[in-house]
């Protein structure tokens, strides 16, 4: 980064000029600081002005002709950088006006019922399809196998789904997590516990276990499917993510997803 300036916190040439000048010169007139600020004389009252409106200069009003004074450098920068925050928090909060309204006015088309697939390569954009999917979910999760997360870094990865899975509940999806027991063994207890304690007071959260799971794919509303492909030499890595919409396939998937379900072991607290 280059050397900053007044003009990155939001003042003109000009303004950035007077104030830098009036630090130098101490309490001055303002025919005074456009001679030493090089500031045109026509606009130096203009300058000043806006100086005090941004809280960066005070005016002896007693004096004739009225002086100027400069606050000081620490707390001049303390009160731009309060305004630029002000205006990003404004700024943000239209943004998220814009999308409140555009997310009522841009709708999905209903579901094709053909075939289509989609496949993701690489631990991060494997997570990140993963992440997209669960987010579009509207009626059911159902997730299943060993640690999702091992695509990437294992609890930034965690933490990435159970933010998204809390999100799914909090709009009446239903979760249903069917896993390996020896999951939880991959996660420090600390983090067990605070997931527990995040997703399971949800009545539409269920968690269960079973030994004989062996693959990792998460179910989407009953008709779409991601699973987990691993890595072809075995690393401790998701090669990627498919994720597909075939109305035959996921039937069978569901049907399975039954079965073990039916035999499997709630979870309960780590």
């Amino acid at each position: 980064m280059g050397m900053s300036s007044l003009r990155d916190l939001g003042l003109s040439e000009y303004e950035a000029r007077a104030y830098r000048s009036l630090l130098e010169t101490g309490p001055t007139t303002a025919k005074e600081l456009s001679r030493a600020s090089d500031v045109p004389m026509g606009r130096i009252y203009d300058v000043l002005n806006s100086l005090e409106t941004y809280n960066l200069v005070r005016s002896q009003t007693a004096s004739r002709p009225k002086k100027y004074v400069a606050v000081e450098p620490d707390t001049a920068l303390d009160r731009l950088l309060e305004d630029k925050k002000r205006e990003l928090q404004e700024k943000v909060g239209q943004y998220e006006e814009i999308v409140d309204d555009l997310s009522s006015q841009l709708e999905s088309a209903d579901p094709v019922e053909e075939p289509f697939w989609t496949a993701a390569v690489g631990p991060n954009d494997s997570l990140d399809l993963l992440l997209e999917r669960l987010a579009a979910a509207d009626d059911e999760i159902i997730m299943v196998g060993s640690a999702p997360a091992r695509q990437v870094d294992i609890l930034s990865g965690t933490e990435r789904i159970v933010d998204e899975l809390e999100a799914a509940l909090e709009r009446g999806v239903e979760v249903s997590l069917l896993v390996r027991p020896d999951l939880f063994e991959s996660l420090p207890e600390e983090a067990n516990r605070e997931y527990y304690e995040r997703l399971f007071h949800y009545d539409n959260y269920s968690a269960r276990a079973s030994p004989n799971i062996r693959t990792t794919f998460e179910l989407l509303d009953g008709v779409e499917v991601c699973i987990e492909v691993p890595h072809p030499l075995g690393r401790e890595e998701t090669f990627g993510v498919i994720d597909m919409k075939d109305s035959d396939f996921t039937a069978d998937i569901s049907q399975a997803f039954e079965e073990h379900w039916a035999e499997a072991k709630p979870v309960g607290p780590p």
